[in-house]
């Protein structure tokens, strides 16, 4: 049955393998290990109100003609007309453009363009489903 003059041999395969898991999960880690006192984060407080933010809604519709908000205005005049109308918001609100797909690609960035010059910078573009 068993040979029990055989000496039973160490298979250090699964060994080596663990081995080098091991090692590679060391060297992606040993920089922030290094690092770790150079990295700042800021504390937080409870204390501290969470503010929502205005949204604000842009809808072009296929004659050009744009929504924002309640509010409507023409292409034409849309640049000026926003500066105004984003006085009224916090710089940091975020502002969602939705536009119809048969529109100019161009006519769609003048828009997206004159939401950056009055000092926006969260903007979206929406997408259809």
């Amino acid at each position: 049955m068993f040979d029990w003059d055989e000496k039973p041999e160490l298979n250090i395969t699964p060994l080596v393998d663990v081995m080098l898991v091991l090692l590679a999960v060391m060297m992606v880690i040993s920089p922030n290990i290094i690092y770790e006192e150079l990295i700042k984060l800021p504390k937080g407080s409870a204390q501290t109100e969470v503010k929502k933010k205005k949204t604000i809604e842009i809808v072009m519709n296929d004659s050009k003609r744009i929504t924002v908000n309640t509010k409507s205005f023409e292409l034409a005049t849309f640049s000026d007309n926003f500066a105004l109308f984003s006085n009224d918001y916090d710089k940091s609100s975020t502002v969602r453009i939705s536009a119809d797909k048969s529109l100019e690609y161009g006519d769609v960035m003048s828009v997206m363009s004159a939401v950056k010059k009055s000092g926006l910078t969260d903007i979206a573009l929406a997408t259809s489903q």
